[in-house]
């Protein structure tokens, strides 16, 4: 059934960050936007109508995260980032069975979704639990299941398999083509340059997205930097940026890699908590968008974060952006607004998300404005309106999340699954892997 939600305010994340008073965002019967503007204007419309008391907002865009880590939350905390995943991380997830991926996969979604996140790229193994995860949720998931080389792991095996469930299944599936299918490289230290080439040929022959960790902390690929001046460029000469490629964190890149990106169409997913909470650094983002590069920005996983708050990511990336620049105004409220939407699916090659405009899926966020955060009202100017939406409301207020126009969140609960439940799994798995 068509349906028509009108709400006091809309933000549809258009490049010039508008915000439409008394506004109407129209969507058919496919789940996608047949009509956004001002309800003076709409056109005569018959179907269901939700009348909203807050801001509507297209659902936000969590451009890399490694969600079903939900499992390992806390764990290892205080250590850096190789440390951290050598000696904890990588042997706990040894422990992992499928089903506990699904289950921590069911937490991350639901915890997102509750956050206003209707989009998640993961990289993560067990690809097929993380869809079943997401398709009971109700959530918009990109898997990437990761090819890496670990003792007791084939890359060649892993690309094969990926391989085989695209040409099976296609890039995009289930309803509202919720899912879409990548492949995940871990990193150029984690995998050889010859399981790079191999997966950067089978995703640019099937039009799928490569995401891949890049230049994130400073220590992790001193080996290949050396040998080749930059991973960027190692990457560049095998073809990895021939397709569609998501470079996540790049947090050390020279002049020469960030031209290298703009002029490839790489798309970065910016992590500015766990990059502040690892010590990784600051990424150049002042830079990267100056030369027309697609961001998007990431939780990363749940364990180094150690949230799944997309929120506190707009924050941080405004914040620490002015600090490393000195300067208040490098990034604003609307910059960093647009790149938890429109920047987001931009840098995912993903044009059919993270904007409220006809043709795009209807995927939607109403926030409220039960809190001091809007105690002054919406009849103040709309950049006031928006500098209160962005630096003191938060996730908090959050109270319904659609995706393709169903809704899944309603007065702050998942509506498809039970939340307590799905926390009770995870304390229960959390148990066993610690023991």
């Amino acid at each position: 059934m068509s349906r028509r939600f009108h709400a006091p305010v809309v933000l549809p994340a258009d490049p010039s960050c508008s915000l439409l008073r008394d506004a109407v965002v129209d969507v058919d019967d496919e789940g996608r936007i047949s009509f956004v503007g001002p309800a003076s204007s709409a056109p005569e419309f018959a179907g269901e109508e939700t009348r909203l008391t807050g801001i509507l907002l297209p659902g936000l865009v969590n451009s890399h995260a490694h969600s079903p880590m939900t499992l390992l939350r806390g764990m290892g905390g205080d250590l850096p980032l190789l440390r951290w995943l050598r000696e904890i991380i990588w042997p706990t997830e040894a422990k992992l069975k499928p089903a506990d991926v699904r289950t921590g996969m069911l937490l991350g979604s639901v915890e997102m979704l509750r956050h206003g996140v209707t989009t998640s790229a993961e990289m993560y193994f067990e690809g097929e639990q993380l869809v079943d995860a997401v398709l009971t949720t109700g959530g918009r998931v990109l898997v990437a299941p990761p090819v890496i080389e670990l003792p007791g792991l084939d890359w060649r095996a892993t690309l094969a398999a990926i391989d085989r469930w695209i040409d099976a299944d296609g890039l995009r599936f289930g309803p509202g083509e919720r899912i879409e299918l990548g492949y995940g490289p871990h990193s150029a230290y984690m995998l050889n340059p010859d399981g790079l080439r191999a997966t950067a040929e089978s995703a640019a022959s099937r039009g799928a997205l490569v995401q891949i960790h890049i230049a994130e902390a400073a220590a992790e690929d001193l080996e290949q930097r050396k040998e080749h001046g930059s991973v960027p460029k190692l990457l560049d000469s095998l073809g990895m940026f021939n397709g569609r490629t998501l470079a996540a964190h790049a947090v050390h890149l020279s002049d020469e890699d960030i031209a290298i990106f703009a002029a490839r169409g790489v798309g970065m997913a910016h992590c500015p908590g766990s990059n502040a909470k690892l010590a990784s650094g600051i990424a150049r983002i002042k830079d990267l968008r100056a030369a027309g590069v697609a961001i998007g920005l990431g939780t990363d996983g749940p364990a180094s974060n150690d949230d799944i708050d997309l929120w506190e990511e707009l924050q941080l990336t405004a914040m620490l952006a002015r600090l490393a620049n000195d300067d208040s105004t490098v990034v604003t409220a609307k910059d960093v607004f647009l790149m938890a939407t429109r920047g987001g699916a931009e840098a995912l090659g993903r044009h059919d998300l993270g904007v409220l405009e006809p043709g795009r899926w209807a995927d939607l966020v109403h926030v409220d404005l039960d809190d001091p955060a809007f105690a002054a009202g919406l009849d103040v100017p709309d950049e006031q309106l928006l500098a209160n939406f962005v630096w003191a409301a938060g996730s908090r207020r959050v109270r319904d999340v659609w995706v393709a126009g169903e809704q899944v969140v309603a007065d702050a609960e998942p509506t498809r699954v039970d939340r307590r439940e799905i926390q009770a799994s995870v304390a229960d798995t959390a148990a066993r892997l610690r023991a």
